[in-house]
């Protein structure tokens, strides 16, 4: 399962369990901008995944760079299609590579992503490399996630993670 960041980790992950599914997690998201950012996210999700007992896969790189380069040549309205896919393809290979089952995302999870386009590119991918995509619906549980992160203590990000949406969120 791609991770984007703990909290949105929360009811995915208790809603697979629930339907008898062994999850690992992968978190890749060279999206994340700044790298203080990243760092307050992937330690966010580390605790929570200790005391889950959730194993995750963290790449060794932080390709920020490689993400920019490839955003900067896109039209704006084609950046978040793909940021979407970029972390799907990384996550469906991973899952081939490994001889998973299938794949999802947490992203499904957030009411605040394009959850047509999230299902679409994850669809795409299932047909384009032979692997199983699992699909959810997880807004259903916005709530109940929103009020155990809270609970919990968890860091709570306030924007997607790009410098774009960085820029939506606070400049005013």
């Amino acid at each position: 399962m791609h991770i984007c960041c703990g909290p949105c980790t929360i009811y995915p992950l208790k809603e697979l369990r629930t339907q008898g599914h062994e999850i690992t997690g992968v978190f890749y998201n060279p999206n994340i901008h700044p790298y203080q950012e990243y760092q307050k996210r992937r330690q966010t999700l580390s605790d929570y995944a200790n005391k889950t007992f959730l194993n995750i896969i963290w790449p060794e790189n932080y390709p920020l760079e490689e993400y920019l380069r490839a955003v900067a040549v896109l039209k704006e309205d084609e950046r978040c299609a793909f940021c979407l896919r970029d972390r799907l393809v990384y996550t469906a290979e991973l899952a081939i590579l490994e001889k998973y089952d299938g794949f999802t995302t947490t992203l499904l999870y957030s009411k605040y992503q394009k959850h047509d386009l999230i299902r679409e590119i994850g669809k795409n991918l299932s047909q384009q490399l032979g692997m199983f995509f699992y699909y959810q619906d997880f807004r259903a549980g916005w709530a109940e996630g929103v009020k155990i992160s809270k609970e919990l203590g968890m860091y709570r990000q306030p924007y997607c993670g790009c410098i774009y949406s960085e820029k939506q969120r606070f400049y005013k």
